[in-house]
C-alpha cells in the first residue's frame, strides 16, 4: 500500500534512531519526488503526527541552562560544538517533517510539501555530515548531554502554521545563517577539512531553508490580506521566549528574503545610526 505524505512524514517522525530516522527521511523524500516528476503526485492525506518525535536514549537531554559549556578552541569543545549542531540538524528533521504532518489539513500549492520534503531531505544529509565528522573524531552522536529545549518551538506552535514559519524557519534556522560562518573559521583554525566541508554544505543549503518559510509565510499572510511583518512581530513576541540577537548575517537573511525590518525591532539591542552630515 502507497504510504500518503502525511503518513511518511509520522513514520520519520515515530522513528528514534538518528542514523535510521534520517534513512527512512530519504527514502520517503526520493519516493515523493519520483511521483512528482512521473506527474503522479502521491496523497498528501491526513495524519496525526506525534506531540514529540520519537529520540534515541541518547544523548541524555538537559534544561539549557545545564549543558556543559566547553572552550570552543579546544579539542573537546570542537567536538561538543559538532555534536550540538547534529543535535540541530537531527530536530531540523522532524521540523520539517512535522509542518507537513501537522498542516497538511492546510490548503496550500504542491509546491509548498516540495519545498518542505527537500528541506527534510537536505537536513538529513546534514546529520549525517555531522555524526561521520564526530565519529572521525573518535566520538558520535549521543556521547555528549544536548538542548532539550530545541522542541519547545514546535509544540507552542502546534496549531499555528503561520507561527512555525515565523519561529522556526524565520528565527530559529536564520540563526544558523548569523553564527555558522564563525564555526566554520574556527575549524579552519583547526585544520580539519572534513568538518569545514560539512559546515560549508549545511551554510549554503540552509539559506534555501529560511527562504521556504519565508515565501510560504508572505503567501499565507498573502492570501489572509495581513501586513507579513506585523503579522511577524506578533508572532515573535508569542512564541520565542526571548530576543534576538545580533550580530545578524544581513547578506544572507536578505538574500532568504527577510528583510533588516522584520528582526532589528526585535533584536536585544539596536546599533546606534550614524548622524547625517
Amino acid at each position: 500500500m502507497t504510504l500518503s505524505l502525511t503518513e511518511m512524514a509520522v513514520e520519520v517522525l515515530s522513528t528514534a534512531d538518528g542514523r535510521a530516522k534520517t534513512a527512512l527521511s530519504h527514502k520517503h523524500a526520493k519516493a515523493w519526488f519520483a511521483a512528482r516528476d512521473a506527474g503522479m503526485p502521491l496523497a498528501i492525506g491526513s495524519a496525526k503526527p506525534p506531540l514529540r518525535p520519537s529520540r534515541p536514549t541518547q544523548p541524555e537531554l538537559l534544561d539549557p541552562r545545564d549543558v556543559p559549556k566547553r572552550k570552543p578552541g579546544s579539542p573537546q569543545g570542537r567536538i561538543a560544538l559538532l555534536h550540538a549542531v547534529a543535535h540541530i540538524e537531527l530536530n531540523a528533521v522532524d521540523l520539517h517533517w512535522d509542518i507537513i504532518a501537522r498542516f497538511g489539513d492546510v490548503p496550500m500549492p504542491l509546491g509548498y510539501f516540495d519545498d518542505w520534503v527537500k528541506a527534510a531531505d537536505e537536513e538529513s544529509k546534514h546529520f549525517n555530515l555531522m555524526c561521520d565528522c564526530l565519529e572521525s573524531l573518535g566520538s558520535h552522536y549521543g556521547a555528549l548531554p544536548a538542548h532539550a529545549g530545541m522542541w519547545r518551538a514546535a509544540e507552542d506552535t502546534a496549531g499555528d502554521l503561520l507561527g512555525r514559519l515565523a519561529v522556526v524557519p524565520m528565527v530559529l534556522e536564520a540563526r544558523g545563517l548569523d553564527v555558522t560562518p564563525g564555526m566554520i573559521d574556527l575549524f579552519k583554525q583547526a585544520k580539519i577539512p572534513q568538518a569545514i566541508d560539512a559546515l560549508e554544505v549545511i551554510y549554503a543549503e540552509e539559506v534555501g531553508h529560511v527562504a521556504y518559510g519565508s515565501k510560504w509565510f508572505h503567501f499565507l499572510c498573502g492570501r489572509e490580506n495581513l501586513d507579513p511583518k506585523v503579522v511577524f512581530h506578533d508572532l515573535v513576541r508569542t512564541y520565542f521566549h526571548s530576543t534576538l540577537r545580533p550580530p545578524f548575517n544581513e547578506e544572507k537573511r536578505a538574500e532568504a528574503g527577510i528583510p533588516p525590518d522584520f528582526y532589528w525591532p526585535l533584536a536585544e539591542q539596536t546599533p546606534t545610526k550614524p548622524r547625517q552630515p
